[in-house]
């Protein structure tokens, strides 16, 4: 009879907190249509992981299905790395070729990380326990076992910061690389944030700029780009960036890749199935894994409701560094840029560019920013990873690495 219900016997009260968080990121899915093909399967992830006895992840033995897919896909980089192939064969880059300094903003809208990191930084050194928190969850963790509280630190505080691409398949590599204890919450801030887009960029790209600023008309002219240009783009890009940040290699790379096999002409197959199949079985195969991390034990803990707080921070940032970068354009500028543009500089695409739309066709009715939103955008998703890969790299090296 014990044996019968033994689940009933290993249930702990903290389980329901788990189930209550894991519904709440189903409803904001279903209910709200806030990223529902990686929110619903983390939720579910969620629930899953604080089944009593821990059957899905393999309990003791660590041999459940959801842990085999979390040590072939998360650890080894493998879902991020895949989902860039899909990502790649959805993005035109032809509206970048068009307008190539809005590049510039993929650049500005990264500023969030390095807030980030300031932040949790300050913070640590603010709350003892905070930092107490953090190092006992690295020290958990077999591969920091040797090492320092300041290297499980100062990686942590990366790793939190990396929230600001607003990317997150990068935010799982280099959580995954330098706290994977963080893993659960870092992803689940990630992407409830890159959902929550359309209600926490429209209130700071208000407060910082005006309604003239907001009304400010750009032209575009479409230029037509040559099919060779269009080849060659992606396969300059992945050797450029790997020579300036080798890290990226594997998600530039992939997300180049993806996009060669859409412009080439010659495997539209290949391209639908990357758009479509690949892209569908990874992200939902990365969501329940990630969900699958969120055990009671580590994810209720101090350090996730300071994550969950630095997150917005990360997304509040990359907005204000946008913006306020277009308007400092604009001080030696003859040709005006709307403000607004900057905001759409953030890894979060195409949802940022339509909403720079959309709030300009408020201010503006008739007239269109979209295509140059859409720029902003596309140069975001390469800054964000070329941003992932230097804190890769510059970590290590100032530790002494």
């Amino acid at each position: 009879m014990q044996s019968l219900f033994s689940g009933v016997f290993e249930f702990h009260w903290q389980f329901l907190l788990m189930y209550a968080i894991g519904g709440a990121l189903i409803y904001l899915a279903i209910a709200k249509d806030y990223e529902p093909m990686l929110l619903l399967p983390i939720g579910f992830g969620a629930i899953l992981a604080n089944l009593p006895l821990n059957a899905v992840w393999g309990g003791e033995d660590g041999a459940g299905v959801l842990r085999l897919l979390y040590n072939a896909g998360i650890l080894t980089e493998l879902f991020p790395v895949l989902i860039f192939i899909g990502i790649g064969a959805m993005t035109d880059f032809r509206p970048l070729f068009s307008t190539p300094k809005m590049v510039f903003f993929g650049a500005a809208a990264q500023f969030g990380i390095f807030a980030t990191i300031i932040a949790v930084l300050g913070l640590t050194a603010l709350f003892p326990a905070l930092k107490d928190n953090i190092i006992q969850l690295g020290l958990s963790q077999e591969a920091f076992k040797d090492a320092t509280p300041l290297e499980i630190l100062i990686k942590a505080a990366a790793a939190i910061g990396i929230i600001g691409t607003a990317d997150g398949p990068t935010s799982i590599v280099v959580a995954g690389k330098f706290a994977p204890q963080l893993l659960g919450p870092i992803s689940v801030a990630a992407y409830s944030y890159m959902a929550l887009v359309p209600i926490i960029q429209p209130p700071v790209i208000k407060a910082l700029t005006t309604k003239k600023e907001r009304c400010i008309e750009m032209e575009y002219s479409e230029k037509k780009i040559s099919k060779t240009a269009m080849i060659i783009f992606p396969i300059a890009v992945t050797v450029v960036v790997a020579l300036i940040a080798p890290p990226s290699a594997p998600l530039i790379g992939l997300l180049m890749f993806g996009n060669l096999i859409k412009e080439c002409g010659v495997l539209e197959r290949l391209n639908k199935a990357a758009q479509n199949e690949l892209a569908n079985i990874v992200t939902l195969l990365l969501g329940i894994t990630i969900g699958a991390t969120m055990e009671y034990s580590a994810f209720l803990q101090p350090v996730t409701i300071a994550i969950l707080a630095l997150g917005l921070v990360a997304f509040v940032f990359d907005t204000a560094g946008g913006v306020l970068f277009a308007k400092l354009l604009n001080v030696f500028s003859k040709k005006k840029i709307n403000p607004m543009i900057g905001a759409a500089g953030i890894s979060a695409f195409p949802m940022s560019a339509r909403l720079v739309q959309k709030m300009y066709k408020n201010e503006n009715p008739g007239h269109f920013i979209l295509m140059q939103a859409v720029s902003a955008n596309v140069s975001g998703q390469l800054g964000s990873v070329v941003a992932g890969s230097l804190i890769l790299t510059l970590v290590p090296m100032l530790l002494g690495h």
